[in-house]
């Protein structure tokens, strides 16, 4: 039988798109979209800026910068090719100037942090080993989060239901696990607790609610139970 979310992610799920969406009112100029576009293509050039202001050319630096910045290219191809389409949605100012000061902005602080020697990390890892673990996370990350969503958004644009093959055989939403994916690697490069308590707000704040309320929604369908029963919340093999 379906089943309903729990009061409290329902309720900070209201809370949150009221800040994004809905907060102060007034027209709305633009898109969700355009908003996160804006942050992920920035990227690049921002880093590029901070190390040209700070003077740092560390292969640190450069290995961050390229790791940050490229997945946000990729984000601009995915957004190109297949946009999602709940980011379509039509916001008021207050509401974008919300979601860049309050989540996508600090996205950006890592970098600073990390390029203006505000962290100064002392890995667990030589550098070189530390370097690898970080971009390899990244780029199975991306990967992932990649082909869950075109994964999600053709097979939708054939046919609406629960999609229980493909990437989503084993894990109930990689799309997600891919996110934590790419921006734990940018938290182990910078290695600092700043990102560490963004991430936790983000992670718990946005991406659990989310994902309770989507599996809410799934259980309208009679596969869920059994779907729900072999396959993985997030992690496989551990959550």
């Amino acid at each position: 039988m379906p089943y309903e979310a729990p009061g409290w992610a329902r309720t900070t799920r209201r809370f949150t798109d009221h800040l994004v969406c809905d907060f102060l009112g007034g027209p709305r100029p633009w898109k969700f979209a355009w908003i996160i576009n804006f942050q992920k293509a920035g990227t690049f050039v921002f880093l590029l800026a901070l190390m040209a202001w700070y003077d740092n050319t560390s292969a640190t630096a450069w290995v961050y910068t390229a790791m940050q910045g490229s997945y946000g290219l990729v984000w601009i191809l995915k957004d190109t090719a297949f946009p999602d389409p709940s980011w379509q949605r039509r916001i008021t100012i207050a509401g974008g100037l919300n979601a860049f000061i309050g989540v996508l902005g600090w996205y950006w602080v890592f970098g600073w942090l990390l390029i203006s020697g505000t962290s100064q990390p002392d890995y667990p890892q030589p550098d070189f080993a530390w370097y690898c673990l970080c971009i390899s996370l990244c780029i199975v990350g991306c990967a992932i989060m990649i082909a869950a969503d075109a994964q999600k958004f053709f097979t939708l644009r054939v046919q609406r239901g629960l999609i229980t093959d493909g990437m989503h055989r084993y894990v109930r939403h990689p799309n997600y696990l891919g996110e934590i994916m790419i921006y734990g690697s940018f938290a182990m490069m910078v290695w600092h607790w700043l990102p560490v308590v963004v991430l936790a707000w983000v992670w718990l704040g946005l991406f659990a609610v989310n994902m309770i309320m989507k599996e809410a929604s799934m259980s309208r369908y009679p596969a869920w139970a059994a779907y729900k029963k072999r396959t993985w919340w997030l992690i496989p093999f551990v959550l």
